[in-house]
């Protein structure tokens, strides 16, 4: 059985536009979460980044990673929304 897990992920530009100006959520989890299951995990428990999660790349310790990417403890985990440039 895995155990719980607090994971704190930093949020930028359209994300932290919809979390109310927050720079940074706290998801509930566990541990040998993937990328992939703390998308889904965050738009479960944050329903205001529900849309841009879907949209979003994570980026672990300022890399971006694919969606079976284990995440490790103590990691800085980012939810980087969809940018457009001008």
């Amino acid at each position: 059985m895995n155990e719980s897990r607090t994971i704190e992920v930093l949020l930028f530009a359209g994300a932290s536009e919809a979390a109310d100006g927050a720079d940074r959520v706290i998801v509930q989890s566990h541990d040998h979460i993937t990328a992939s299951e703390l998308m889904k995990q965050l738009a479960d428990q944050h329903a205001a980044l529900a849309p841009l999660a879907r949209r979003s790349r994570l980026a672990i310790d300022q890399r971006y990673v694919s969606s079976d990417h284990v995440i490790p403890s103590g990691a800085e985990v980012a939810l980087i929304p969809p940018v457009s440039g001008g």
